[in-house]
Formats: C-alpha cells, structure tokens, sequence
C-alpha cells in the first residue's frame, strides 16, 4: 500500500466517524491509538521488540470484543494509559475517546486489524496526520494553522548538518517528530553506531523533542518509540519550551518553530469588554522582550546551543527584516554566531500557501569581543522556483545544488559565488537598512503560477484578520493618549 492509497483508506473512515461529530483532529486521535496498539503488536510478534504496553491492554484484548464491551474496554484503556507517568503516559497523553457509537468503533478496529502496518517503507504516523491535516486544510479554506516541514527539505537540512553519533539533537517544537526521526536515521548508518554502547545511546540519550499540543506530543512519542527509540522515559514532553531555560544544553538544534501572528490571548476586563492581551516572554538570557513567536524561538535556540553546536532552523521572511526586536536579535545572532547560510525557501511546498520561509543555519562560537559571522552565504532556492503540494512536490532531487554548494561552503574551500549562490560579507550586511538579511538579487521572470496562490476567501479572511490587529493596536495607542475607548 502506498503513501496515498494509504491516507485515502483512513480519510474515507474519517467521514463515517465525521456523522457523528467527530471533526478531522479528534479523528485522528482515536485513529492514532488504536493504530499504535496494532503496530506495536507487529513490533513485538514480527521484529522480537518488547512492549511496554500491559498485557491487559495490547492489541490482542480489542479484536474479538465486540458492541459495549468493546467500548467499555477502549475508554478504560484510555482513562488508564493515559494517568501513568512513564513512556507510556506520553504515548497516551490525555487520552480519551470521543466515539460514543460502539458500532463505529467496531469499524474502526476492523479497518486498522486488516492491514500490517509496521511492512510501510513510509513514516506511517506521519503520513496519516500530515495528509488528514492537508485535506482537511483544502476543506475547511482556513487550513490548519500549522506549517508542516516536507520530509525531503527535512532529508536535505539533516544531510548537511550531519549529526554525528555521540551528539545530541533537540527540537523545542517537534511536531510529529520528523527533524528527529531523520536525525536518528542518519546518524545509525554511521559507522560508530555499530558499537553496542553508543547505539543504545543513540536510542535512549541523544534526542529531545517538546511541543506545546498534547495531539502532536503523542503521534511523535508512538513514532520514536515505534522505531525503536527511548528508554523508561519518552524522548518527548508536553510544554511550552519559550516559558524558561531548564539548563540543557545540545550539540544540534533542528526546528521549524509554529508560524502565525504574534501570540496574544483574549479576556473579559472589569467592565465586562473583551480585550487581547498580548503574550509576551519575559527571560533573562533573551537579548529582548517581543510576543513574535519566531524570535522568540530563534532567542530560544541561541541559548540551547551549546558552544561548537549547529542549528538549522525554518523560520519565516518577516524574521529576515522585521525592525526594533528583530534588528537586535539579528545584530546578535552576526556577532555572537556564525549565522554561516541561509536557505531561501519557495512558496507552495507547506500546506498552506503563500508561506515565505527561510532555514537559517548558523553555529555557536565562543565568547568574544570579535564579530562571529564574517561572511554569510545566501542560496535562492525561491525566485523563479514553482512547487505544490499534488502537482509539482518538492523533490530531494531539487535540493542536490544547495546540498552540494552547503558542502563546498561549510568546509571551507575555496569557491566562486554560482547563479543561485552568493556570498555577502560582515561589513555588506552591518551597512544594509537595519539589518536587513531579506537579500536577493535574481531577477522575477514575472510568471505568477496560480496553483501557487491563496483562495480568494482566504486571502480575504487574512486581510480582515490584519486589520482588526492593526485597529486593536491603534485603539490601545488613543487610549494611552486619553481617548475613551468607548467612542
């Protein structure tokens, strides 16, 4: 069964459990457990791996039970999992079932009990939430609000930077676990993997994710513990990673941070009006207070890094350019590393379009009085480039030119800047308009591909969305003044 056939089998159940008022993110999560019991089955029976699930609720106790006491059965398994404070905790984190019909749920057991999952070459939990996310995107015109990395520019980024076997890699915003599974997958083929104490620290020691959605903490958690990696404990919590630094420190950091609008949240005030307020990170190791979560992120990521330590991080344009905290943190980010290349990414390759995204790649020296980055490297993989998600996906093949041209640059030898290439000095980049890294120099050949562009109503939608930020903004500045915000 392929990738397609495959999210197509679960999308079609999705619309049974939809009659019911399942909406596509619940759906996905009674999938996910059922699902995982199923592949760890085929774990333990096909490759010899010990469960860690108890005996009384392994995949065995779902198939012959059928009406209420199967349901009865599921919601227990749920309610107990779900309470423990161990790996399986995390795989099971606040789980609870959300299908009230026994019948459906029988259904559901049948559709996952007939296939063997674990023989996929695919990353099989992967696949279904990327492909639900993406067509329930298409569905609802909104989309989903989360940019999912493609596996081939994850494929691309970890191929360069090159974790080696011995290091340890973290994701602050893991998602479904894909920088870290490409991360485990490349450093086991190395050959100081072979050796039994350092691959069994490979499987237990060297990754860490954290991601703020329960959902997403979960697929990750069955995805690393289905190929075999962590202990005892997860690989994976549920936090919010911009709160504090805990004091741990990586050799490789692998991100594609959550895009979107600056964080704030709503209230009621004492007169009973709703207003936003904004979310701000107060933290001493942050050169500045700012509610963009990308900074906020890149601020993060500068601190996790330990010295000698690589980061690779997806990040959008506004980050490149953006005035007052974005200035500061890129005068830091030239200064205090050496922020050595910078990918320019195409539209049409996320799940939503439109998306302008960058992956910054930059390493964390010593402290010193001297600037980091003496010269930055800028590869425009994005004028005149076309993708989309069904009819043109990127390929790892499109990457071959970044991934050769990173290499030549990241060990150092002597180059020429190529079409795409180009290599701009400290000093040329200190003397741009505050800081702006937005650089590009190929010229539009002015072809606008529509399958590359927004729905109208979305279009329209993120044009109101920015007004009513931008009238908020304009309300708080009159009531500063003295204006009654009444009027």
């Amino acid at each position: 069964m392929n990738e397609q056939t495959l999210i197509s089998k679960v999308w079609n159940y999705a619309h049974v459990l939809r009659d019911e008022g399942i909406g596509y993110g619940d759906y996905v999560g009674q999938i996910s457990f059922l699902l995982f019991l199923k592949m760890d089955e085929e774990r333990s029976t096909n490759l010899d791996e010990p469960s860690l699930i108890p005996a009384k609720y392994q995949w065995a106790t779902f198939k012959d039970k059928t009406g209420e006491a199967l349901d009865a059965h599921y919601k227990d398994a749920l309610a107990t999992l779900s309470k423990r404070t161990d790996f399986v905790g995390t795989l099971f984190l606040k789980a609870e079932s959300k299908i009230n019909d026994p019948a459906k749920l029988q259904r559901l057991v049948t559709l996952i009990g007939g296939e063997t999952w674990l023989s996929q070459t695919i990353d099989v939990k992967g696949a279904i939430y990327e492909g639900l996310l993406e067509r329930n995107a298409g569905e609802v015109k909104s989309g989903a609000g989360q940019y999912f990395t493609p596996r081939t520019l994850i494929d691309a980024i970890v191929e360069v930077v090159d974790p080696a076997p011995g290091e340890t890699v973290c994701d602050p915003a893991c998602g479904t676990g894909g920088f870290l599974l490409a991360a485990y997958e490349h450093m086991k083929d190395k050959p100081a993997a072979k050796d039994r104490a350092m691959s069994r620290r490979l499987r237990e020691q060297s990754l860490q994710g954290h991601d703020i959605v329960a959902e997403v903490v979960r697929m990750c958690a069955m995805n690393l513990y289905l190929h075999g990696l962590g202990g005892d404990k997860s690989p994976v919590d549920q936090r919010d990673a911009l709160l504090s630094d805990d004091g741990k420190r990586y050799d490789i950091v692998l991100a594609n941070p959550p895009f979107g609008k600056r964080q704030s949240y709503r209230i009621v005030n004492q007169e009973g009006e709703i207003e936003s307020e904004r979310q701000d990170y107060v933290r001493e190791d942050f050169t500045v207070t700012t509610s963009n979560k990308q900074l906020n992120f890149l601020q993060h990521i500068m601190t996790i890094l330990k010295p000698g330590g690589t980061a690779a991080v997806v990040l959008p344009d506004n980050v490149l350019f953006e005035g007052g905290a974005g200035e500061a943190i890129r005068k830091r980010l030239l200064k205090d590393f050496n922020f050595h290349t910078l990918l320019r990414l195409p539209t049409g390759i996320f799940y939503k379009q439109g998306v302008k995204a960058n992956v910054l790649f930059f390493e964390k020296v010593a402290a010193g009085e001297r600037i980091a980055t003496e010269e930055l490297w800028v590869y425009d993989f994005r004028t005149n480039k076309s993708f989309t998600l069904r009819t043109r996906p990127l390929t790892r093949a499109a990457l071959d030119d970044f991934v050769e041209a990173y290499r030549s640059n990241h060990q150092r030898h002597t180059r020429e800047d190529s079409e795409r290439f180009r290599c701009f000095t400290y000093e040329e980049l200190a003397a741009r308009d505050k800081l702006n890294l937005d650089i590009f120099w190929l010229k539009d050949d002015g072809h606008i591909d529509p399958d590359s562009l927004p729905p109208p109503d979305e279009v329209a939608a993120e044009i109101v969305e920015n007004l009513e930020a931008a009238l908020e903004r304009f309300r708080k500045v009159a009531v500063e003044l003295g204006a009654d915000p009444a009027e």
